[in-house]
């Protein structure tokens, strides 16, 4: 499979994911359990048509736009802010949607904030504003040395997000991203991410045990001698679907291990409710990595906003990427 397939898959993959949560975005999961979404559909929440996008992808298109032309923080700073004030890599020319800790980031470096500081570092600045938007690191990153692809991921990272909590899950669905590309199974993938994290972690300074011990549910590996639970041996409710970074790697993690298909990985990870669209992007782009974007249903694909747009982005990136 060729590079720009590859990334095709993960664009297409984070983008339809996406479309499929934003009409009930912030829709509790009792509500969807009554009239659970089947299928892409549009209005709701944000009475936007089916198909369309918002600040997940918006801000994931960004990030690959800017990695065409090279590894540029000042550039993809440019571009956050060029995408919040005009438009830019939006589906209809607006942006309806943009959580409040990228919003305020965002207006640090308009303000002149060096772009590794512009995002918050406190414990409570930990939504998933800079897990949702990682992905296309992975294809820039992923035959350079762990301590370079950690580095990168965290300064990527602090543009929005800078507490090491937040840091650590973009590294750890990076990480896992990266493995499915290599083409095993998303088991082998899954236990060789947990080993890689781990045992980079164990030796990283500033994560101290107590931070890492909030990974236990991803991290800790049930091969051990002692028994543990296995993420998927979680029941659904014991899965939260907030904004929470933690809680939407968990729950993207979790959709995609417990499901065989694009599809059910992604109508599942939208059901869960509370922030639909992100859990829905997250899951979608470990699902387009190991699927392809040839199982998105066709219907889906051919609602979803700028799709050539999308495809071409990634051919772009791709080239980059081969250098």
């Amino acid at each position: 499979m060729s590079l720009s397939t590859k990334i095709t898959n993960a664009l297409l993959g984070l983008a339809v994911g996406y479309a499929l949560g934003v009409p009930v975005e912030l829709v509790g999961r009792a509500a969807l359990k009554q009239e659970p979404v089947t299928t892409m559909q549009g209005y709701g929440t944000h009475g936007q048509p089916p198909g369309t996008f918002s600040d997940d992808s918006s801000l994931a298109f960004c990030l690959a736009e800017s990695l065409c032309r090279g590894y540029n923080l000042t550039d993809l700073a440019n571009r956050f802010i060029n995408w919040r004030e005009n438009g830019y890599w939006t589906a209809h020319e607006r942006v309806f949607d943009i959580g409040i800790a990228t919003s305020a980031a965002i207006t640090r470096l308009m303000n002149g904030t060096a772009p590794l500081l512009a995002g918050g570092m406190g414990e409570l600045d930990n939504g998933n504003g800079s897990l949702m938007r990682i992905l296309p690191l992975v294809f820039f990153a992923q035959h350079k040395p762990i301590e370079e692809r950690y580095r990168l991921v965290a300064e990527v990272s602090a543009l929005t997000h800078g507490h090491i909590r937040s840091v650590l899950a973009c590294f750890i669905y990076c990480e896992y991203a990266r493995l499915l590309l290599t083409g095993q199974n998303k088991w082998e993938a899954f236990r060789a991410m947990q080993h890689t994290v781990n045992e980079f972690v164990a030796d990283y300074s500033t994560c101290n045990h107590d931070e890492l011990s909030r990974f236990h549910r991803v991290l800790e590996n049930p091969d051990k001698l002692y028994e543990v639970r296995s993420l998927i041996q979680y029941a659904e409710e014991e899965i939260a679907s907030s904004g929470y970074v933690l809680h939407t790697l968990e729950a993207s993690l979790w959709c995609f291990l417990c499901t065989e298909s694009y599809a059910e990985a992604t109508l599942k990870a939208v059901n869960l409710g509370s922030d639909t669209d992100t859990t829905g992007c997250i899951t979608g782009g470990l699902a387009g990595i190991y699927y392809g974007a040839k199982t998105i249903p066709a219907h889906w694909l051919s609602a979803l906003a700028r799709r050539n747009d999308i495809v071409d982005l990634a051919d772009r990136l791709a080239k980059e990427c081969a250098k």
